[in-house]
């Protein structure tokens, strides 16, 4: 069809930046050498500079070196946001080793998968966290060592104690730190060596590594910062309500150690009474979190007293945006600010963005600069699709993955060539229109089907959110029996505060506006209430969840 986003990138100035080769050690290090004094982390009350950080990962990679890592090697992070999690990223990119994001909210035994398909090494786990370690159903061979880190550690608490696994040497982060040196310059690495296995949500079957290298996690904080206000060095502020083992979390973190800005650590982001707290103490320049935080962060009665006078972007991603959270969140931080970011872990993370100026509400922008994205038809993914018309996303550029680690065949299926091109596809299903904008319809195992029509969920549930009496809601499907390849709709609703009635009442109400404002085959055959719509460890509504509390009908 064309890159017919292109017009709006030469409208707008929009060019890919150099790739100055640097990995984020060496970014790390070159601020601490041009001002060392400069912050790069804010933890409660306390503030680590550019200077203090690299002696930090200096001494954790002279650690975890005399403990026989190296090149290579993978080093886990099951780990909140917290300062030792960024410290251990910068001292593996010194070391030439791998990292790997473990989420705390894993079950022992999905414990147990990551590290041992990960191949980590070292386990780099915040104390709180060593119930689910000693209950994992057997210890991975290949781990050798665990270091226990406080919440504390910074702010002047005492050390914590290591953890007791059979055939692992338990540390904690304070006396291994002790003893290391502050002196170590970071190796040499080739900019398509791994740097970051991080986990897919496992959508099917189990959680898959998607191998990112150093020139697509360090880059691609650079490619969406060419569609931003430049970014002044050592005046910027980050804060970000994304968790670090998530890629997202993982992409902001490494764009304020690569521009030189200060990242506020939010090791709860739903703790909303500290995330403004913070604020207040450090007004951001650029800020992140999904839709349903951003609701909750405008709710807040603090948090239209943030100065917001600085901020150059407000980034969304994990949905688009609808109409009343943009209205909302603009009234506070002020008109062309806000913008979309869309990706997935394979693609390290984003290849989408919504231009600020150019902002068009339900789509989730234009392909960034340096991509290619092309809509393919959904049955065999070789037939591009008409302007307009629904099919598979795919994209091309330096942010792909390398592959999923040790699964070729997922890989080959995940990443497959058109007129000579690699191209990821997502599984994501949307269209583009005559601006070369996208527009999200939905997963593609959440496109229903009933009676022969397709429903999109994000369609649905971006309309009713604008009725009075939904906070929130979510479609989910489940077989028809009765008629194969047909889908029954459920409708999943947390009633607002301004609702009135009882639950027959508002689903009345609600089936009668849906029947004025949609067509007949999306209206759900079934309604359920519940308190709070279920939201994943990254802010996402957890529709895996919601499903398997229903049943066939």
């Amino acid at each position: 069809m064309g890159k017919q986003w292109q017009k709006v990138h030469d409208e707008l100035g929009y060019r890919l930046p150099d790739y100055d080769g640097l990995s984020l050690a060496q970014h790390v290090e070159r601020h601490a050498k041009a001002r060392p004094d400069a912050p790069a982390l804010r933890y409660f009350n306390r503030v680590i500079s550019f200077g203090e950080l690299d002696q930090l990962a200096s001494r954790f990679a002279n650690a975890l070196t005399a403990a026989g890592l190296g090149r290579g090697d993978t080093v886990g992070f099951h780990l909140p946001n917290t300062p030792q999690y960024v410290i251990g990223v910068v001292a593996v990119s010194k070391m030439g080793a791998r990292g790997s994001g473990v989420s705390p909210l894993l079950a022992p035994p999905e414990l147990v998968h990551q590290i041992t398909d990960a191949k980590i090494t070292a386990l780099v786990s915040l104390s709180d966290f060593a119930p689910a370690l000693a209950a994992m159903p057997s210890v991975p061979s290949g781990l050798k060592h665990v270091v226990s880190c406080g919440a504390g550690d910074y702010l002047g608490a005492p050390d914590v104690s290591p953890v007791d696994l059979p055939g692992v040497t338990g540390h904690t982060w304070q006396s291994l730190m002790d003893g290391a040196s502050d002196d170590f310059a970071a190796v040499a690495v080739d900019p398509h060596d791994t740097f970051m296995i991080q986990y897919t949500g496992g959508t099917t079957g189990k959680p898959k590594g998607a191998e990112l290298s150093h020139k697509t996690i360090v880059f691609n904080p650079v490619m969406v910062a060419a569609m931003d206000p430049d970014t002044i060095p050592y005046a910027e502020s980050y804060a970000s309500a994304f968790p670090f083992f998530h890629v997202a979390g993982l992409s902001l973190l490494i764009g304020s150690l690569v521009f030189g800005a200060q990242m506020t650590l939010l090791p709860n982001p739903r703790d909303i009474d500290h995330f403004v707290e913070q604020l207040l103490a450090v007004p951001p320049t650029r800020l992140g979190a999904v839709p349903a935080l951003y609701d909750m962060l405008v709710a807040h009665p603090k948090f239209k007293d943030v100065d917001f006078s600085k901020l150059q972007t407000a980034k969304s991603g994990a949905a688009p945006l609808t109409r009343t959270t943009y209205d909302n969140l603009e009234a506070v931080v002020g008109p062309n600010k806000i913008s979309d970011v869309f990706g997935m872990t394979e693609t390290g993370p984003c290849y989408i963005c919504h231009p600020l100026s150019r902002y068009k509400l339900g789509s989730v922008g234009v392909p960034m600069v340096g991509v290619d994205v092309k809509i393919m038809d959904l049955e065999s993914g070789t037939t591009e699709m008409p302007l307009g018309e629904p099919g598979e996303i795919v994209t091309a550029g330096p942010q792909l993955m390398s592959g999923y680690l040790g699964l070729p065949d997922e890989s080959a299926r995940a990443l497959r060539e058109i007129d000579g091109t690699r191209y990821m596809y997502s599984g994501d299903v949307g269209y583009m229109d005559e601006d070369g904008y996208i527009f999200l319809c939905d997963r593609a195992k959440d496109m229903l089907v009933v009676g022969g029509f397709k429903v999109f969920s994000v369609e649905v549930e971006d309309k009713l959110k604008a009725h009075p009496d939904v906070a929130e809601c979510a479609v989910v499907g489940t077989p028809d029996q009765k008629r194969p390849g047909n889908d029954i709709v459920h409708l999943f609703v947390q009633k607002s505060p301004e609702s009135e009635g009882d639950d027959g009442q508002v689903t009345q109400r609600l089936l009668d506006w849906m029947r004025a404002n949609m067509a007949p085959y999306k209206l759900p055959k079934q309604v359920h209430f519940v308190d709070e719509i279920p939201l994943t460890p990254v802010g996402k509504i957890d529709k895996k969840r919601m499903r398997a509390g229903l049943h066939p009908a």
